[in-house]
């Protein structure tokens, strides 16, 4: 039986990559694999960030690590900590990067923004008072 699901879904990831391109397919994976990260591994990398980074939280703050959504993509990109009020930070679902160029093509900015949904739009759920304390970058 075990065989026989590898034989399937390997077969579907064939038929994927032939419609999508190996490209696209790379993207889906790669996105999935941070997200599966991130859900399963959030509250150790939470831990090992507050640890190297020497900090302690309280009653008063809180940290946590959630995965870094592309605006208008809704590709996972990466993850981040964030750290403000548990109250504040418990509401938080992802962080939105959104992208854009300042003076041309010379300087490329980067926002991240705190957000209470995993699925941001063009309106931005921002999650006041909650600010990113870290970056965590995942190689797939």
């Amino acid at each position: 039986m075990k065989q026989g699901l590898r034989s399937f879904v390997l077969g579907g990831l064939l038929t994927l990559g032939c419609v999508f391109g190996y490209t696209q397919l790379d993207k889906i994976l790669k996105a999935g694999g941070i997200a599966v990260v991130v859900d399963r591994l959030g509250k150790d990398i939470d831990r090992f960030v507050n640890n190297l980074t020497n900090t302690k939280p309280d009653k008063n703050f809180a940290t946590k690590v959630v995965p870094i959504i592309s605006v208008g993509k809704g590709t996972h990109v990466g993850a981040a900590q964030v750290m403000g009020k548990p109250e504040l930070v418990q509401k938080v679902q992802a962080v939105a990067q959104v992208e854009g160029d300042f003076m041309g093509r010379e300087v490329r900015v980067r926002g991240l923004i705190p957000v209470s949904t995993k699925n941001p739009g063009r309106n931005l759920d921002r999650v006041e008072g909650v600010g990113v304390s870290a970056i965590i970058d995942i190689r797939l």
